[in-house]
């Protein structure tokens, strides 16, 4: 029994140490498990981590390489900025320099251009004289100067006026000069305005011929107060001559003849009383001249027939101050601005159109080969 009951114990003692060492088995494989899971807790919280870093570092190296891209397009913008600059101001450099150069030129070029405007005038003032006539006859012209060349018109007449009482308007003691180089003649009405500006004037006008004055413009010569002349300029005087425009009828002829008449009335009794004569002399005088009535004088024996006064041997026009070689519109009124140009007729011959005349004027005007024409 004791047996069995030491057996029993025996066999008892014996599962307890078989169940303890089980136990302690178990014991010790959930340890080991428990550190394993610890252990592979820490290897994927060091993965995690080590992922974690990783994406940093990544995120940082991206931030870095964005930043360093941000700074080197800075520093490229910067240096373009200053290459853009260089550029510029070198740029700016060649254009002042060019500027420069620019304002030379032109300064050299506007003072040759200054130089070349100084060398057309004449550095000198006008000369004026009571007396205009020196002892040496020459005859000194001062810039109150009128010209008085071609066809005698209305509006010749209106700038030779208008120039009269400009300069009357301007000194009323100096003397006005109308000179004239080649004049044929022309309106009675025209001539008539210029004499009576002539006379009005409180300015002495004085009259200068130098090459040919006929006609109307002989009148103007003989009947001026004072009067000037080359030896050997021609003097022209004849009757006036019926010269028509349009087709006319016999009583119009004759009322144009009547007219005429009268004219040459008004006219030739001053030139026949300045030369001594009567009218009726003037004209027997004028055909034994000339079977035509012209009679022409140089202006040497003209002043014996007091056609002129004062033969002059020489002209000084202290008037021209420019260079009128190169400047053909300074004296615009020694010629016609109306003035017809010159045509050729059916004939082949050169001819010119006068301007129509009022229904009371008339041309006196010499023209022996016909010319002068009306259209």
């Amino acid at each position: 029994m004791n047996y069995k009951i030491h057996i029993l114990s025996i066999l008892l003692l014996g599962n307890l140490e078989a169940s303890s060492l089980i136990s302690l088995s178990d014991v010790n494989k959930s340890s080991i498990q428990l550190e394993k899971l610890k252990l592979e807790s820490k290897i994927l919280e060091a993965q995690f981590k080590l992922k974690e870093l990783t994406q940093k570092n990544k995120k940082y190296n991206e931030i870095t390489l964005y930043q360093n891209n941000i700074e080197k397009l800075k520093n490229d913008a910067e240096m373009a900025e200053v290459k853009a600059n260089k550029v510029t101001n070198e740029i700016n450099l060649k254009k002042a320099k060019w500027e420069l150069k620019k304002e030379k030129l032109e300064s050299k070029l506007s003072i040759l251009k200054m130089e070349e405007e100084l060398s057309h005038y004449v550095d000198k003032k006008p000369i004026y004289l009571d007396n205009p006539l020196k002892k040496d006859n020459t005859l000194i012209i001062s810039d109150r100067r009128i010209s008085l060349n071609g066809v005698i018109t209305e509006t010749t007449a209106t700038n030779i006026t208008n120039k009269i009482n400009y300069y009357n308007n301007k000194d009323k003691k100096k003397p006005i000069f109308l000179v004239i180089d080649s004049c044929p003649g022309g309106s009675v009405m025209a001539g008539y305005l210029i004499i009576k500006a002539m006379e009005s004037s409180n300015a002495p006008v004085y009259v200068v011929l130098k090459s040919f004055a006929a006609s109307m413009a002989a009148i103007i010569v003989t009947l001026a107060d004072k009067s000037f002349a080359y030896s050997h300029a021609t003097i022209l005087h004849h009757q006036p001559s019926m010269f028509q425009q349009g087709n006319n009828n016999l009583t119009e002829q004759k009322e144009s003849y009547k007219n005429l008449e009268k004219w040459w009335k008004y006219f030739a009794t001053p030139i026949a009383k300045k030369m001594g004569i009567t009218i009726d002399e003037l004209q027997k005088k004028m055909y034994e001249k000339s079977s035509k009535g012209d009679w022409s004088e140089f202006a040497v024996d003209a002043q014996k027939l007091h056609w002129v006064q004062h033969i002059v041997s020489r002209i000084e026009d202290t008037s021209v101050m420019t260079n009128i070689i190169e400047d053909k519109d300074k004296d615009k009124d020694s010629k016609e601005e109306t003035e017809s140009i010159e045509t050729i007729s059916k004939s082949e011959n050169p001819i010119q159109y006068l301007p129509h005349l009022t229904p009371t004027d008339v041309y006196f005007i010499y023209n022996p080969n016909g010319y002068y024409q009306h259209r």
